[in-house]
This record gives C-alpha cells, sequence and structure tokens, in this order.
C-alpha cells in the first residue's frame, strides 16, 4: 500500500450517526488531484447486490453457487469477460452469452431500484461546489447505465464525462488502463493529476497502470489484500472528505 489507510480496521459507522458527516482528521494522498474518476458499481450506486441476487436466480437453476471468492474475480470487468468467467469456473451448461441473456433479463427489473452508496452524493455534491472536474468510468453498457441511473439522471448530469464499457474507444477491459486513459483525454487532464474510487482489485490494478491515484472502496467480504496497490484504503464514502483527495503533504 501506498499511504496511509484511512481507519483500517474500524467500521463504517452507522447511518444516522451523530458525529459530523466528514471525520476532522485529513488522510493526504501523495500528490494533489485536480480531476476525480469514479468507478459506479458499488462505489456511487448500490448495484452490487443486486447483480448477485441475479447471478444467484441464474445459477440456483443449475445447482450451482455464488460466493466472494469468485465475485472478487468478476467485479470491474466487462460483462463478456466476467461471464466467462463464471461460466467457465462453475461449468455451467450453457455459453456466457447465454448466462448473460439470462441474468440480463432479470436486471432489468433490479437495477431501475438501484439506490445511492451512503456518502456518494454529498461527497460528489461537496466536490461539485469546488469547481472539481468528475467523471464517471464505468464497464456497464450502455442499456445498463441507464437503468441504474433512472433514479438519479439530475445527479449523474452534474459529470463532465461518461465513458461506458461498450465505449468503442475502449480496446481492453479493466484491469488494462483503457478506460481510464480515455477517460482522462476527454477530461482533458494528465493521468497524474487524476484520482481514481473504486471497489474492484481489476479497477485498481487498471487505475494503477493508467498512472492514476486511487482509492479503494472495497466491500467488507472481499480481502483487502487485494487492494495493495490502491494509495489509500477506506471502509467506506462516510470516511472521506474533499480535503482527502484534493490535499497532498507534498
Amino acid at each position: 500500500m501506498r499511504a496511509s489507510v484511512a481507519h483500517p480496521i474500524a467500521p463504517p459507522p452507522a447511518l444516522g450517526s451523530p458525529r459530523g458527516f466528514w471525520q476532522t482528521e485529513v488522510v493526504l494522498l501523495p500528490r494533489p488531484a485536480t480531476h476525480v474518476v469514479w468507478d459506479m458499481d458499488g462505489v456511487l450506486l448500490d448495484t452490487e447486490r443486486l447483480y448477485t441476487q441475479a447471478t444467484q436466480r441464474v445459477l440456483a437453476r443449475y445447482g450451482k453457487t455464488f460466493d466472494w471468492a469468485l465475485k472478487g474475480e468478476m467485479m470491474g470487468r466487462p460483462a463478456l469477460e466476467a461471464a466467462r468467467h463464471l461460466v467457465e469456473t462453475l461449468a455451467l451448461p450453457l455459453s456466457p452469452e447465454g448466462y448473460l441473456r439470462e441474468s440480463w433479463a432479470i436486471l432489468e427489473t433490479l437495477m431501475p431500484t438501484a439506490a445511492a452508496m451512503p456518502g456518494a452524493r454529498a461527497l460528489t455534491d461537496a466536490l461539485h461546489a469546488r469547481g472539481v472536474p468528475q467523471a464517471i468510468a464505468t464497464s456497464s453498457p450502455r442499456h445498463l447505465f441507464e437503468l441504474k441511473t433512472t433514479r438519479h439522471r439530475e445527479w449523474f448530469e452534474r459529470f463532465a464525462v461518461v465513458v461506458l464499457g461498450d465505449d468503442p474507444r475502449i480496446a481492453r477491459g479493466k484491469p488494462a488502463p483503457d478506460i481510464f486513459l480515455v477517460t482522462a483525454e476527454a477530461l482533458g487532464a494528465p493521468a497524474s493529476g487524476c484520482v481514481v474510487i473504486e471497489d474492484s482489485p481489476a479497477g485498481v490494478a487498471a487505475a494503477r497502470a493508467a498512472g492514476m491515484q486511487v482509492v479503494g472502496v472495497p466491500d467488507p467480504a472481499l480481502d483487502r489484500a487485494a487492494f495493495a496497490a490502491a494509495d489509500l484504503v477506506v471502509d467506506s464514502l462516510l470516511a472521506l472528505s474533499p480535503d482527502d483527495l484534493l490535499a497532498s503533504t507534498r
């Protein structure tokens, strides 16, 4: 790990905690960020549990189970690549494309219910108020992005750039750096000035490969050792303030 870990052991405070919204302690990145790039699933929107529900419903038809070890290997990757890994690992009697058809039929109902992750709206609003350019770089294809953001149109209009997983400019998905390099170019920002907020090991690897700083926000069920390359790891966006991303030790 490249910098101090913010509250590495203590769990995030319960919603409605009487303390101030942001902690007073500032945890600094190695260098100041000028642009913030957000992953979406599990970072801005609470969609990972919806993916899990859909996957479990499909796998139950074939007598299979879905655990966090396998989910962690799939998170952040392009849909077809993740589906291929699932089908091969569990020896499912269907193609990756067939799995996606079954799961997406379920997701079409689940995804419009997606809620914001705790602290996500407040932190992005605070950064917007400071004039900090923000972007979304998600492996989600366009049709799923539209479903997930059904309840959040006004919020998502605040992001200067949105790059999706089916963008033709992206030759390789995470953990390759392509999506973040495309996003930086669209922002008109150097990679070194961007900080990425990610919840998957593949996303952390992609951000590092792009030459960006990265904050990991892993699900409690994921092994934190998989986030060793992150500059900072926090339990929740409630543990981050704008100063944690914009301040510097230098």
